[in-house]
């Protein structure tokens, strides 16, 4: 089980303000990377702030999404990518990716990316939020930080 899981928290639409990349190579965990990120204009929807916590103060001297994406790069390029409901956090990456100018094709990744949310659903486990999946396979999570929900998918990915 080779792959790399990835999570990200929005501040706005698909915007993101929070990055958790998690390196798997044969089952296990070999690399992790976290990274908050300055949003355009560091503007934030309050909603996305009552889930996540994060706020313009914590991201006014982040990087931008372009200073941040050659990690993103260098962890994502030519892997296996799982998310949990991977159409959020795929959007979210090739939205943003657009709007700076980035190919995201150059990243030789699935089309459609491995997702957590379809393979506990095929398992007959409902609600199937990340909250719920951790709770039934006794992984910790501290839900909408980055890292740990990264983190959490490639351990629920590993108990596929």
């Amino acid at each position: 089980m080779t792959f790399t899981a990835i999570d990200f928290e929005t501040a706005t639409g698909y915007h993101p303000c929070s990055v958790g990349i998690v390196t798997v190579e044969n089952g296990v965990i070999v690399d992790e990377y976290v990274s908050l990120i300055k949003p355009p204009n560091n503007e934030y929807n309050p909603f996305t702030i009552r889930v996540h916590g994060i706020y313009p103060k914590d991201t006014i001297n982040a990087k931008s999404f372009f200073q941040i994406y050659p990690e993103i790069e260098k962890r994502l390029k030519n892997r296996v990518v799982v998310a949990h409901n991977e159409s959020f956090d795929r959007n979210v990456l090739i939205k943003t990716m657009l709007l700076h100018g980035l190919n995201y094709d150059d990243l030789n990744i699935a089309e459609k990316w491995e997702c957590t949310v379809k393979i506990y659903k095929a398992k007959g486990i409902r609600p199937t939020k990340l909250s719920d999946c951790c709770r039934e396979m006794n992984i910790h999570l501290n839900h909408h930080e980055a890292l740990s929900d990264a983190r959490a998918c490639a351990k629920l990915y590993l108990l596929k």
